[in-house]
């Protein structure tokens, strides 16, 4: 008898680990579908003008508005090098509290699927501080976070390895 539930235990725990090592998930990043890279006039030719052009520190970014991302509407930062497109945000409008945590849990859940589990964090006191998750790929980083205390809104950053480099320091 001991024999024979050591042998269900076994195979119980080799079909869990070989589905958790069965899991497909994409580490590809890019952009709002433009690999990095991709030129300012490319992206302008499939996006249409932006609203506003900003050039800060060797960057020039596009604002976009009324650009949808999981069901929301978000105004979206563009960001371009003159090695191209090295990153880009998105920020979500949302108009009350509960609209922005189920935005949030929405897009969450939405990266958790394509990119993949990530070291969660949670604050022991949440309403004090972020939400942030993060993913650190090794062709881009993506973070997803809200500041409900800061009335801040839920936004969503994509960037290039070189972006990714200048802004957190060699990885």
């Amino acid at each position: 008898m001991k024999k024979t539930l050591f042998i269900i235990f076994a195979l119980l725990i080799a079909t869990a680990l070989y589905a958790q090592t069965d899991v497909r998930v994409e580490t590809v990043v890019s952009f709002h579908n433009f690999p990095w890279g991709t030129s300012m006039q490319e992206f302008k030719a499939k996006m249409g003008e932006p609203v506003n052009v900003e050039t800060n520190n060797g960057f020039q970014s596009l604002l976009y508005d009324n650009i949808q991302i999981s069901g929301y509407p978000v105004f979206m930062l563009a960001y371009f090098s003159r090695n191209g497109l090295e990153g880009g945000t998105y920020y979500f409008n949302t108009f009350s509290l509960d609209e922005l945590m189920k935005c949030y849990t929405d897009v969450q859940n939405e990266l958790l699927e394509k990119f993949g589990p990530t070291p969660i964090c949670y604050p022991i006191l949440k309403e004090a501080f972020p939400y942030i998750t993060y993913w650190d790929l090794r062709n881009g980083y993506v973070q997803l976070r809200v500041d409900t205390r800061r009335n801040e809104p839920v936004t969503l950053w994509y960037s290039s390895p070189g972006l990714t480099e200048i802004v957190f320091g060699s990885r």
